[in-house]
């Protein structure tokens, strides 16, 4: 005989972008969550938004609300399009208006009745049918209660009521710092099935939303902070972090950088799908080859898609022009699309939201980011990093083959770019120096890395004019060009190393 397989605790879509693939599916079915976080963190979002998806598969919901009126909700959430007054008139969405008439919290003596609230909630799940209920915030509810021991019996009883109907739940609760304790109350968390802390934390003068799961009962989940974000009109997007990136797929063509003589120093091309940096200071040229890069593509039949941070949509209409390459016609014919924002104008996690929108709409085989490392300034140093990391996976899922451009903080000292968070997961990267000979600036041209391939190791000159970037010889009676500490070497001694190497 074979044993039967035992049940297993299905999940519920929350509807939350990013949300359901971290928790592997949702919400525990039939249980109770308790969503704890900081003023700002999105619980209230989070509760809306739950509801509003069960209501978008059939099932019913319950508001509770303590704190605000439920006109007041209404008019909050029409920023997100969110029609709840419909979807109440539809027999869909029903309030518990458990909101004090005003703002003098009532003196509690004896003990706490729960009964009322229970029957008016039961009345309004039975009247439209209710499979999903949010109560926002047990914090209200507490605050009338001086006894820790009535707090926990009032959750225990809540709890087992809502479990009882077959009802799964969200319960909103204040936390007071984003790192410590887990409840005002320090008892929630102990009573609800499941724990999902949410975070709107200050690190280094910038706020960083996140998400993390702490306890799910009986089911499997992600483990840690993921990064989130609220955008108008479509509520909370948390950003996973996918486990498969290291499963895509590595193509072996080749695809043209947009410089003849590029090809031929990365042996034939990049690949396709890979992932390039371009390194440089101001005036290098880095933007010169992300415009080379585009017209390479447009020349070979493929969409490309420019995000810039930095310049105007004219300003590169004017600079492309100057080189031979009119961006104006490109667009017109459908095959390039330039995305001008300014990082400042939102924060890291909706950049990502906004390019990943675009990426899907436009289905490009080309992305250019100039430059990548305006984005630095608006996060922390850990926010940068997973954003990278995500958007890098983005980038290979789709096998679109991208080039970003970096600035460094110095024009004549070398930054090790190798060790900065930019360079994680490229496939190659290409550094642009300044190069000071007797008192005359040139530039040159490196490839530090190419995955998969031979490529050229000198450091060769290059200069730009009306014809775009020339690759000219390599910088022979110098040495040090990485590091920033030149020294010149005499011709003749030059010459001797190269007939020794020939000879041997």
């Amino acid at each position: 005989m074979t044993q039967a397989q035992p049940d297993l605790l299905a999940k519920i879509a929350t509807g939350i972008p990013g949300f359901d693939v971290f928790s592997e599916g949702g919400l525990p079915e039939g249980r109770s969550t308790l969503i704890a976080g900081t003023a700002g963190s999105g619980k209230t979002i989070f509760a809306n938004q739950f509801l509003i998806e069960g209501i978008k598969r059939g099932e019913n919901g319950v508001f509770v609300t303590f704190e605000e009126s439920p006109q007041m909700l209404r008019k909050n959430m029409r920023g997100f399009n969110w029609d709840i007054q419909q979807w109440e008139a539809e027999g869909k969405w029903m309030f518990v208006d458990a909101s004090p008439a005003d703002h003098n919290l009532p003196l509690i003596s004896g003990e706490y009745d729960l009964e009322p609230l229970i029957s008016r909630l039961k009345h309004a799940i039975n009247q439209v049918n209710a499979k999903r209920v949010a109560i926002d915030s047990l914090s209200s509810v507490f605050s009338y209660v001086p006894n820790m021991a009535q707090v926990r019996a009032i959750l225990f009883k809540l709890a087992q009521i809502l479990r009882e109907l077959e009802i799964t739940a969200v319960l909103t609760c204040e936390r007071t710092i984003d790192y410590g304790a887990i409840s005002r109350y320090g008892v929630e968390e102990f009573v609800a099935d499941n724990v999902i802390i949410m975070r709107n934390a200050l690190l280094k003068e910038k706020r960083r939303r996140t998400i993390e799961i702490l306890k799910y009962r009986g089911v499997s989940h992600q483990h840690g902070e993921f990064p989130l974000t609220i955008i108008p009109h479509q509520g909370i997007v948390v950003i996973p972090f996918a486990t498969d990136v290291l499963k895509s797929k590595s193509s072996s063509q080749r695809v043209t950088t947009g410089n003849e003589e590029l090809n031929r120093m990365c042996g034939g091309g990049w690949f396709k799908g890979s992932i390039i940096l371009v390194s440089g200071a101001t005036g290098t040229g880095k933007t010169l080859m992300t415009t080379e890069f585009i017209d390479g593509g447009i020349k070979n039949d493929e969409k490309c898609l420019l995000f810039a941070l930095e310049e105007s949509h004219e300003q590169l209409l004017r600079n492309a022009l100057g080189w031979g390459i009119d961006y104006e016609q490109m667009e017109t014919a459908g095959k390039l699309k330039i995305i001008c924002r300014y990082p400042e104008t939102m924060g890291l996690e909706s950049h990502f939201v906004k390019m990943r929108e675009e990426i899907e709409e436009f289905k490009p085989q080309r992305v250019a980011i100039d430059s990548i490392s305006a984005l630095e300034r608006i996060s922390s140093s850990k926010g940068f990093r997973e954003f990278l990391l995500t958007l890098n996976i983005l980038f290979k899922e789709k096998g679109i083959t991208t080039l970003c451009t970096a600035n460094t903080a110095n024009s004549l000292e070398s930054d090790s770019i190798t060790q900065s968070n930019i360079s994680t997961n490229t496939d190659l990267i290409i550094l642009l120096r300044y190069v000071e000979i007797y008192g005359e600036i040139k530039r040159g041209l490196a490839i530090l890395k190419m995955r998969g391939s031979q490529h050229d190791k000198n450091i060769r000159e290059i200069s730009i004019d009306q014809n775009g970037m020339s690759i000219g010889q390599t910088f022979r009676h110098i040495v040090g060009i990485l590091s920033g500490n030149l020294t010149y070497i005499d011709a003749n001694r030059i010459d001797r190393l190269d007939d020794l190497q020939t000879e041997i």
